[in-house]
C-alpha cells in the first residue's frame, strides 16, 4: 500500500522503513517535509493531560472518507503568534482514522516552550471531534522530528515573506 501524501509539494527525502519496525499501520504524512514522527522507545511525546494514549490502526476506507474533512478543519486552527494555520505551518505530522471513525492527530509545536502548548492541542481535539461522523478524537504532541521552517508549505512561506 502506498503512502497518501496530501501535501502538494513533492517529498524532499526518501526514507526507507526502519528494519524491524511495525509496518501494520501505515504512516500517512500530511504536511511539510521530513520523516514522520518517531515512535521508537524513548521518543518524547505527550497527550492532552488526562487523556489515555491509545493505538489506532489506520483504516484505508475511513481515512479516505474522513481525512479530507479533518484536514479542512485543521486549516481553521491558527498558532496565535503566527498568522498561518497549523496545517500550512507543518505542525501536523499524521492523521490516523480507524474503522470506528476515531481520529488521532499527531502534531508538534514550533518550540517546546511555545505559549500555545497549553491551548493548541485542546483546540485541535475539539475541532476534530466536531467533524460529522468522527466518533472520537485524540491529539498526540511529539517533539521528534523537531519542527523547522522547512516543514512549512510554500503558501505559508510566501505569506510570511520567506519566499
Amino acid at each position: 500500500m502506498g503512502i497518501l501524501n496530501l501535501n502538494p509539494d513533492p517529498p524532499r527525502s526518501s526514507e526507507a522503513p526502519t528494519p524491524g519496525a511495525d509496518q501494520t499501520a501505515p504512516v500517512v504524512p500530511v504536511a511539510g517535509a521530513g520523516p514522520p514522527p518517531s515512535t521508537a522507545s524513548g521518543a518524547e511525546t505527550s497527550q492532552i493531560p488526562g487523556e489515555p494514549s491509545k493505538a489506532l490502526v489506520s483504516d484505508p476506507v475511513a481515512t479516505l472518507k474522513f481525512k479530507p474533512r479533518v484536514l479542512e478543519v485543521l486549516a481553521t486552527v491558527f498558532d496565535p503568534e503566527i498568522p498561518v494555520n497549523i496545517f500550512e505551518l507543518g505542525l501536523i505530522y499524521d492523521v490516523v482514522v480507524d474503522a470506528d471513525h476515531a481520529v488521532r492527530v499527531t502534531m508538534t509545536l514550533t518550540a517546546p516552550n511555545c505559549p500555545a502548548a497549553q491551548t493548541l492541542p485542546g483546540e485541535v481535539k475539539t475541532k476534530v471531534a466536531g467533524v460529522e461522523g468522527v466518533s472520537d478524537a485524540s491529539v498526540e504532541v511529539v517533539w521528534e522530528p523537531t519542527w523547522t521552517p522547512e516543514r512549512m508549505s510554500d503558501a505559508a512561506k510566501l505569506q510570511l515573506g520567506m519566499l
